[in-house]
C-alpha cells in the first residue's frame, strides 16, 4: 500500500481496493468443482447485534450467489453464522436460493462475541469430509486470539480451502487481521461499506463464479458483468 502524502479520493480509493481484490483472486490457483461438477462454498456471517443490516442485504445477494452459478453446474452453499453467548450455528448445504432464504429469514442477530475462530475450525472441518471451494465472510468485528486465527488460516491454505473476506468499518486492526486470514488461507481481503451494496453483490457473486468454475468462469462472468467487475478483464488479459 502506497504511504505518500497524496489523499486520493474515496471513489479512487474504493477503485483501487476492488481492483487489488480481483487481481487477488485471480492469482488464486484454481478451484476444482465438487463432485458432481457443483462448486461448494461457505457463506459465513457475523450475527451480532450491529450486524441486522448487513445481514438483511446478504439475504437478497445469495440469490444472486446461486444465479450466475447455475449455467457452470451449480454450487451448493452452507449458511454458517454467530452471535449471542457463544453460538455459532451452520446450516446444511442448500442448491437453491429460496431454501437458503427461508433459513436466514428465520435470524434475528444478538449481541455478543466474534467467533471467527468457530467458522474457521469448520471450515477445515468441512473440507477434511468433501471439498470446499471457498470460504466467504462478512463482519466488522475481531475480538479473538490473533496468533489462533492465523494458525488456523495458515491450515485451510494447505488443505485448498481460500478465505475471502469483506470487511465492513473502518477499524485499521480488524482489516489487518482479516487481511492475515485471507493471505494465509490463500484468499483475500476487501472492505465495502453500507452504501456499497451493489459492488458487495457483484463481489460476492464473483467469488462463488470462482467456486463453481475456476479462472476461466471467473473471466468470463468479468465481461459480461461489468462494473467493479471490469477491473478483471486487464488481469486476464
Amino acid at each position: 500500500m502506497s504511504r505518500d502524502d497524496r489523499l486520493p479520493s474515496k471513489s479512487d480509493a474504493k477503485d483501487t481496493e476492488v481492483e487489488a481484490f480481483l487481481k487477488k483472486v485471480r492469482s488464486i490457483q484454481p478451484a476444482q468443482p465438487g463432485a458432481g461438477g457443483r462448486g461448494r462454498l461457505i457463506f459465513a456471517l457475523d450475527a451480532t447485534a450491529s450486524r441486522q443490516p448487513a445481514w438483511d442485504r446478504a439475504m437478497h445477494i445469495q440469490a444472486d450467489m446461486f444465479r450466475e452459478t447455475q449455467v457452470l453446474g451449480g454450487l451448493d452453499i452452507q449458511l454458517v453464522f454467530y452471535r449471542g453467548y457463544g453460538e455459532c450455528k451452520a446450516s446444511k448445504w442448500y442448491s437453491a436460493a429460496d431454501a437458503l432464504l427461508r433459513v436466514m429469514t428465520g435470524v434475528t442477530c444478538l449481541a455478543g462475541r466474534t467467533q471467527i475462530r468457530k467458522v474457521l475450525k469448520h471450515g477445515l472441518a468441512e473440507t477434511k469430509k468433501r471439498k470446499v471451494n471457498a470460504l466467504v465472510f462478512v463482519g466488522d468485528a475481531m475480538e479473538e486470539d490473533v496468533d489462533e486465527l492465523g494458525h488456523l488460516a495458515g491450515e485451510l491454505g494447505l488443505l485448498g480451502l481460500p478465505c475471502f473476506l469483506f470487511h465492513e468499518g473502518g477499524d485499521p486492526l480488524v482489516r489487518n487481521v482479516f487481511e492475515q486470514i485471507a493471505r494465509l488461507s490463500g484468499g483475500a481481503c476487501c472492505a465495502f461499506d453500507a452504501s456499497a451494496a451493489q459492488q458487495l453483490r457483484d463481489l460476492l457473486s464473483a467469488v462463488a463464479v470462482y467456486a463453481a468454475g475456476g479462472h476461466k468462469a471467473l473471466a468470463d462472468f468479468s465481461a459480461k458483468r461489468g462494473g467493479v467487475t471490469r477491473l478483471l478483464t486487464s488481469q486476464v488479459r
